[in-house]
Formats: structure tokens, C-alpha cells, sequence
């Protein structure tokens, strides 16, 4: 039996390999699986962990904040008359999410146009604000009429800029309070960086110095706004929120208006600075600082050059002269007068003769009219104010008895004023003071300077109304202060601890020095009896003597309802001659206006013609 043959191969077929086969099916399958589970994982990070992010940023493409200022608190007199308030400026404002760079190229150039700004300064604004802000960035204010309308005229171009009205400070008497009041104006960079943990954001304005920055935290209120659904266009749809922005208090001063605006006329156009006070508790009535400024200027959204001129002259008109420190002349007698009196070393019944100088220690100090009065005692040396006895007197007590009632009076140190970032503490030296910036140790010759005002020893006009407070009230230190409802400085008082009987000779003098001294000019029928003391000081302004001139006042002599200080810096007059006129318009002007026919200038009698 044969045996079957095995078919042959087919012709031309070759072998196949199937070793390894399986291998690439499972590659494929795994690679197949990773990319659907990166895939997966991908979207599930993206829905779940920046799910909320996504949505945010949605949400801000088609919802905008439309922010609202505050109002600031307004500011009244101590009678209620309006000091500052609010206007309400059409304003120009942006959206930065808005404009892209593409519309920018149109918005941007056209924009800086019509409102005169470069069109840097405006993408500085963006680019602080942050391309995401979904809150309006003000640009401009106070538009006129004219770029109002050219606004509309190019409004198909202007996509996503918006006018809005916006609260704006505003003060009705311009340069007659403004070292009172102050001004507002927009956070620089480096403010907003400091406040921003106090809730201030970009385009918030502060109080940049005076009643406006002492009571910033009373006065600001608190944002509000609208929560607004846009269209792609930028259009509002519908309100979505709504919080309405919360005004500032308002807040009444101890300045009294009308003896403001006498004081101003008073001093008309001199450099120097008035101050009235209460004797008894310390409330300013009236601060007049010159040369002075226009605060409402800085409601601009840009000063011109004028304007900068205005308030960066020469003569530092943003200083407030009431609150910079000055030598106080003679009328700082007040003081040498009762440390004198105080040491024990000098008795109430002193006369000493006056020269018309004197040699102390190898240097001559003279006499201010070149020949004394003869023999004097302490009324009739503050009557005449006469140099040399006082001299005497410091010598007889010495420097550290002289400055420790300087600073029992309250030189050397801040009143406690609230314009405390404006106020200097004036300058006290002692022997230690000397040593250190001089190089050298107190001498005779420093206490004789210091005994008359003058030397090192600097003080504020205000500081020395608080001097003249003293014997003005019966013997205490007060504490100056402008918020009328103040109340602990109000009964805020100091007791310098004076004897009755230098009190008695105290006013005895300040009184002399008006009825037959130098205040003459102010024993007047058409005020009350008035104490008071002159004072000239020796200065020089760019080489030339051109002296300071003082005086201080207080009436009724013998029940004070005013105290008022007039100093007329490098006035080149005398304290008598010079600032008591000063005194006398005001106090005129006061009490004629209190007491209405009380105090009159007799009327002259004519004899008819014969």
C-alpha cells in the first residue's frame, strides 16, 4: 500500500513570521489607553481644578464693575457757614479688558486728542489698573462742553469709553482757608502702595495736608458701585448688584468765618501768618498763613504750568507760617519775666536801671532805642519793653532756670494741634543742643539772647499764642485745637504753677504796654481793653536785614473771649507799628460784630462855618 504524499507549497508563496505578533497588538492597545486616560485626566483638570478660574474669567468678559465714589464729608464753620463741599465733574472713563491692542490703535490716539492728554499717561492708567480689571479706570476729568462734544462726534470710534459724573471737592472760599482746609488729590504710586491695606484703590483721592488729611479717616466715606451684565459690545444689558456708596461725616471746626476772612484782609498781601484762639480752651477761631494758595486747583485731573508756579514759588506758599518756627522776639519777655520772678532771686518790687547797652561777657548787648529808659521796674520794663532789664534778669537767674519756664510754656515741643505732620516744635537750645550741632558749650551770652527772643530759640506763631494763653486765662497752658467736637482738648489744660503775684505783675504789664507802651495803637473806643505785648526780631533775607515783626493780644483785659497773634515775616517794620494795626482791624471787626453799637469811634463834632 502506498503512502500519500504531503501537498506541496503553492507556488511563490513565501513564509510568514509570526513571532513577536502578539507584542504589537498590546503596544497599541496600551498606547491606546494612556492618550484617552491623558485625555481624560486633561479635561477633568480642567473642568474641576481650573473649572473656577475658566468660569471667572468668563463671567468678567460680560460682567463689569462700574465703581462709585464716595462723598466726602463737608466741612462748616463753627456757626454752620459751608467751608468745603462737592461738585460733581463730568469724567471720562475706560474699561481696560476692553481694548485690546487692535482697538487700541484707534481708541488710544483719538482718545488723547480730544482730551489733551498724552496718550502714555492713559496706558499708564491701563497698565496700573491691569489688563483684567473688569472695574472702570478714570482718565479725565472735568470735561468741557466742547470735548463732550466731539465725544459723541467720534463715539463709533470710542467703543467701551464711557463719561460718567463723579463727586469732586470744592471749596467755596478758595485762598482764604487753605492752610486751614487743606486739599484733595489722587494717590501717587508710592501712596497707593502704603494705603492699599486701608482699602484705598486706584483713583482714590486724600487728603494731601490741613483739615483735609487730619480728618481723612472722617471725612472719606466708602466706595459703592454697580455690578453691570455687557453685551459683547461692551453695552449694558441689566443691573446685576447694587451697593450704594457711603457718604463721609461731616465735621464742624472751631474756626469762626468772619474773624477768617478779617484776618486775611488784615494781613493782606505780607508774608506771615494771624492766629486766634479762645484763651480758655485752646479753639483756633481763626489760622491765616500767607503767601497762600488755591486748593481748588488740585481738583484738576492735571495742572498747568500756572498753576504749578502758583504753589511752588520762592516763598513755599503750601508752608503754613502758623506752624513754622520763627524767633519769637520780645514777646517771649512773658517767660523771662516770670522765670525772673519765680527764681526768688528777683522781687516783685525790683527796679533795675536800663542802659542804653551792655557789656556781659566781653559782649555788647544794646538797647533797642540806643538809650534806655532809666530806672525800671518788671511793669514798666514790659511796658517799654526794654532790653536791658531783662538782660539782667536772665543773668541773674541763669540759662537752665530761663529754659526750663521756656519749656513750661510749652516751647520745644508740638502743641498737640492735629496738624501734626504739618507742625514744627520750634528749638529750645541748652548747653547740651550746642555741644552737639555748635560744637560748643552755653555761654552768658546765650542766655542774654535767649532772654529777649532771640539767639537759637526758634517757636511757632502758634506757640506763642499758647504763651500769651497763659496770663490771658490765669495761668494755664491750653491745648490748640480746630474740630469743635474735640472734647478732651477742650478740657485739656496745664497748669504752669505761677504765683498770684507774678500773675498780678504779668498782666499789669501786658496791659501798660497798650495803655502808655508800645501797643498804643490798640487803645481804641471801638474795642474792649486790651492786653498785649510787641516784638520785633532781627533777620535777614538773602543778606539784607529785613526784621520780623510780632505782636500778641488778648481782650477784655480782664475777662479774654479773643487771643490774637500777628507776625509779619521780613516785613522790615517794628511789632508796635506793624502787626498791632493788624490786631486792632480784627478785633474791631469782632467785637463791633458781636456787640453791635457797644464799641464805636466817637463821632467827631463840627462847629458850623460863622
Amino acid at each position: 500500500m502506498a503512502l500519500l504524499q504531503p501537498l506541496s507549497p503553492l507556488s511563490g508563496q513565501k513564509n510568514t513570521r509570526t513571532v513577536g505578533r502578539s507584542y504589537q497588538s498590546i503596544f497599541l492597545i496600551i498606547f491606546t489607553l494612556l492618550m484617552t486616560t491623558g485625555i481624560g485626566v486633561r479635561l477633568a483638570y480642567l473642568q474641576i481644578v481650573e473649572g473656577e478660574n475658566h468660569r471667572q474669567r468668563a463671567e468678567a468678559n460680560r460682567i463689569r464693575i462700574i465703581p462709585k465714589h464716595p462723598e466726602r464729608g463737608n466741612i462748616f464753620d463753627r456757626n454752620g457757614k459751608l467751608l468745603a463741599s462737592t461738585r460733581y465733574p463730568r469724567s471720562v472713563y475706560l474699561w481696560p479688558m476692553a481694548h485690546t491692542k487692535p482697538s487700541w490703535t484707534v481708541v488710544g490716539p483719538r482718545l488723547a486728542k480730544i482730551l489733551d492728554i498724552p496718550q502714555e499717561d492713559i496706558e499708564k492708567k491701563l497698565q496700573e489698573a491691569g489688563a483684567n480689571s473688569s472695574s472702570l479706570i478714570r482718565i479725565a476729568r472735568d470735561l468741557n462742553e466742547a470735548q463732550i462734544t466731539a465725544m459723541k462726534e467720534y463715539e463709533n470710534e470710542l467703543q467701551n469709553v464711557e463719561i460718567h459724573t463723579e463727586a469732586v471737592r470744592y471749596y467755596p472760599h478758595g485762598r482764604e482757608l487753605a492752610h486751614v482746609l487743606g486739599y484733595t488729590r489722587e494717590l501717587t504710586a508710592e501712596q497707593l502702595q502704603e494705603k492699599r491695606k486701608e482699602g484705598y484703590r486706584l483713583g482714590d483721592v486724600i487728603g494731601q495736608m490741613g483739615a483735609e488729611k487730619a480728618f481723612e479717616t472722617t471725612l472719606r466715606g466708602e466706595w459703592g458701585g454697580q455690578q453691570v451684565e455687557v453685551d459683547g459690545a461692551g453695552r449694558p444689558l441689566r443691573v446685576l448688584g447694587e451697593k450704594q456708596a457711603k457718604p463721609g461725616n461731616d465735621i464742624h471746626l472751631t474756626i469762626d468765618l468772619n474773624v477768617q476772612l478779617a484776618a486775611e484782609k488784615a494781613l493782606g498781601t505780607r508774608n506771615g501768618s494771624i492766629i486766634a484762639l479762645d484763651p480758655k480752651n485752646g479753639a483756633v477761631l481763626a489760622m491765616v498763613s500767607h503767601p497762600t494758595f488755591d486748593p481748588n486747583i488740585f481738583s484738576k485731573q492735571k495742572l498747568s504750568q500756572k498753576d504749578w508756579e502758583s504753589v511752588q514759588g520762592a516763598d513755599h506758599p503750601l508752608v503754613n507760617r502758623a506752624l513754622s518756627a520763627f524767633p519769637p522776639a520780645s514777646t517771649f519777655k512773658i517767660v523771662t519775666k516770670t522765670a525772673g520772678l519765680e527764681s526768688g532771686k528777683f522781687s516783685p518790687n525790683t527796679v533795675l536801671q536800663t542802659y542804653g547797652s551792655l557789656t556781659i561777657g566781653g559782649t555788647r548787648f544794646g538797647e533797642w532805642n540806643h538809650a534806655g529808659f532809666g530806672p525800671l521796674g518788671f511793669v514798666g520794663a514790659m511796658q517799654w519793653s526794654s532790653d536791658t532789664f531783662f538782660y539782667q534778669i536772665a543773668k541773674g537767674i541763669g540759662g537752665p532756670t530761663l529754659i526750663k519756664w521756656t519749656r513750661k510754656y510749652g516751647f520745644g515741643e508740638k502743641t498737640g494741634f492735629e496738624f501734626t505732620s504739618e507742625e514744627s516744635k520750634g528749638l529750645v537750645p541748652d548747653d547740651a543742643w550746642k555741644r552737639k550741632v555748635r560744637k560748643m558749650p552755653w555761654t552768658v551770652g546765650d542766655t542774654i539772647n535767649m532772654s529777649i527772643g532771640q539767639g537759637a530759640l526758634l517757636s511757632t506763631p502758634l506757640q506763642v499764642a499758647v504763651m500769651f494763653a497763659v496770663p490771658a486765662n490765669g495761668g494755664d497752658r491750653v491745648q490748640p485745637h480746630l474740630l469743635k467736637d474735640n472734647e478732651e482738648a477742650k478740657s485739656w489744660r496745664e497748669p504752669v504753677h505761677i504765683k498770684p503775684s507774678t500773675m498780678k505783675l504779668l498782666r499789669e504789664g501786658l496791659r501798660k504796654v497798650i495803655t502808655e507802651g508800645t501797643g498804643q495803637v490798640l487803645n481804641q473806643p471801638t474795642v474792649p481793653p486790651v492786653a498785649g505785648k510787641s516784638g520785633t526780631a532781627e533777620a535777614w533775607k538773602r543778606g539784607v536785614k529785613q526784621n520780623h515783626a510780632w505782636f500778641g493780644a488778648y481782650a477784655p483785659a480782664d475777662q479774654p473771649e479773643i487771643l490774637i497773634v500777628a507776625f509779619a515775616e521780613h516785613s522790615g517794620g517794628g511789632g508796635g507799628s506793624l502787626a498791632a494795626p493788624m490786631i486792632l482791624q480784627i478785633m474791631e471787626d469782632y467785637f463791633q460784630r458781636k456787640y453791635p453799637g457797644k464799641y464805636q469811634k466817637p463821632e467827631v463834632k463840627r462847629s458850623g462855618n460863622r
